[in-house]
């Protein structure tokens, strides 16, 4: 008998509320649009080519995938897949609800999740998730890797095939995907953004498509301007539940998160979900925002990235000496008033899997073992840090330059680059020669999203291009576990092998200091540190 995977079979949605009183949730419609800010997309509005906060949150609204998370629990349930079955873990057969459609009227097929992860797959597209696809049967056969990585000269050999083998659309409402090896993980998976569907009409002219993005989503694309905002409208045919009751969102993108809490206090903005530190400070922003603000933790840590494809870098003492020189509880108390807790691994807290200090003494202040260690790299400064200016990461950047000199007595600089866009296009191109700022929010509830994404060789994410072959050996052998317990306890022993190496400093564990205007009522901020736009509701 075929055993149905533990994902609910009812789409998720809001009933608890973080904050807020009024309208219960899933209140009336409305043609009322709310205010979100974020930051610039990387990228056109492709759901396998976007990995970023920025875009993930306007994705997010315009498609919906076969699995959703819970809003308050990060708990997969089923959305858009009816049942998920395997009986070894290998093999998934997974039946599509009827009654879904695309923005422009068209069925959501099993055909469509076909093409969409074909598509994203192919090397030869460019598409940045290509490798959460890298379980499939056949992947091989589509996905080749730039041997000389993506700073190097030569191009990827063409792939032997366009599609993967382990794909098979059995007919329209029933996808069977067979995978390499058993992956007990991969039903959490499939509610990523890199395995939503896509409309015929994407590959009939995809620049036509990138233009004017149609998605399955609750919210359907109406406008972009570049550098100002991105707009979506509610879809009244959406089938999920609960049904959004506001009429649309503007994903709003401004200079500074200054800028934007100053809108959010004066209810300009109607949702801000990274307070600045000048709002932290004294706890100012729960008299600013008085009964309409929160304070929580979420599947999110921050590090400091390693170019490890800059000769500079490549001794791991180095990357050692420069965590242990970071006081990270003074940055904590000094920018964030306490309420970032020092990171003690690479795993979030809550996330499933996750195992207390793994980092152990290479994330503890230790200045001079740190200046042992620095000196034996032989590494001549100064060190440098660099972010994005318009995140409000320039202060607890700026601290951290400031421990590490006084812990090391070399110069540590910080040194911002203006937009978001130009910091990821920056480090896609394999042009960062400063240690940088690289954040991490959990695609899905698993230790294994914080590990594979990151740290396996040619893997989507791996923007300093860390390499370390048994690490690849460990990872491999915990995906292939037969169990997810088994798995965890797999993937914890490539965690601590990848920390000896500190190919990323993890520094702190994200909570976020979120806000709204007085208008919003029902507000839900989920794990994933996003806005619930499906519980939400606004007073005219």
């Amino acid at each position: 008998m075929p055993v149905s995977v533990a994902l609910l079979t009812t789409a998720c949605g809001g009933g608890g509320t973080d904050g807020g009183d009024g309208a219960d949730a899933g209140g009336a419609p409305t043609d009322v649009t709310i205010s979100v800010n974020s930051t610039e997309p990387e990228n056109p509005l492709v759901p396998g080519n976007t990995n970023e906060t920025g875009g993930g949150k306007v994705i997010d609204a315009l498609f919906s995938p076969l699995v959703e998370y819970n809003p308050e629990t990060a708990e997969p349930e089923n959305l858009v897949a009816e049942s998920i079955e395997t009986t070894d873990s290998r093999v998934y057969t997974i039946t599509i609800r009827d009654g879904w459609t695309f923005h422009d009227g068209t069925p959501v097929t099993a055909q469509n999740f076909v093409n969409a992860w074909n598509f994203t797959a192919y090397s030869p597209n460019g598409q940045q998730n290509g490798s959460f696809f890298s379980q499939i049967q056949g992947y091989a056969d589509v996905h080749t890797e730039d041997p000389d990585g993506a700073s190097g000269p030569q191009e990827a050999p063409q792939p032997a095939a366009q599609e993967m083998s382990g794909l098979r659309a059995v007919d329209d409402r029933t996808l069977e995907v067979t995978l390499s090896e058993p992956f007990a993980v991969f039903p959490t998976m499939l509610g990523y953004r890199a395995f939503a569907p896509l409309p015929d009409s994407f590959f009939a002219d995809q620049a036509a498509w990138e233009a004017n993005p149609i998605g399955n989503g609750p919210f359907r694309y109406v406008s972009r301007q570049p550098g100002v905002n991105i707009e979506v409208e509610r879809y009244e045919e959406w089938p999920g539940d609960p049904k959004p009751s506001i009429g649309g969102v503007e994903f709003r993108f401004y200079e500074s998160a200054e800028a934007a809490y100053a809108d959010v206090v004066a209810s300009n903005l109607d949702f801000i979900e990274v307070i600045p530190p000048s709002g932290l400070a004294g706890n100012l922003y729960e008299t600013d925002l008085a009964g309409r603000s929160i304070s929580k933790t979420y599947l999110g840590v921050q590090r400091l990235g390693f170019p490890l494809y800059d000769a500079r870098y490549q001794d791991p003492r180095l990357r050692q000496a420069i965590s242990m020189a970071i006081d990270r509880e003074a940055v904590n108390q000094q920018i964030f008033g306490g309420t970032r807790p020092p990171a003690d691994g690479l795993v979030a807290p809550n996330v499933p899997g996750r195992a207390e200090n793994q980092c152990g003494e290479l994330c503890t202040h230790n200045p001079e073992r740190a200046r042992q260690l620095f000196a034996e790299s032989g590494f001549q400064g100064p060190i440098e840090l660099t972010s994005n200016a318009d995140s409000g990461n320039a202060e607890w950047m700026q601290a951290t330059c400031v421990t590490i000199t006084n812990s090391l007595g070399v110069p540590c600089n910080f040194v911002p680059v203006p937009t978001f866009g130009e910091f990821r296009t920056a480090i896609n191109a394999r042009e960062m020669s400063q240690l940088y700022r690289t954040g991490w929010v959990a695609d899905y509830p698993s230790i294994e999203n914080f590990l594979n994404p990151m740290y396996r060789t040619g893997a989507s994410t791996n923007d300093g291009e860390y390499s370390n072959p048994a690490v690849d050996a460990k990872l491999a052998e915990a995906d292939a576990a037969p169990s997810i317990e088994a798995g965890n306890a797999l993937y914890q022993e490539a965690e601590r092998m990848i920390i000896q190496d500190m190919p990323a400093i993890p520094v702190y564990f994200q909570s976020f200091q979120a806000g709204w205007s007085e208008r919003m009522q029902n507000v839900t901020v989920t794990p994933f540190r996003e806005l619930d736009l499906e519980s939400v509701t606004v007073s005219e």
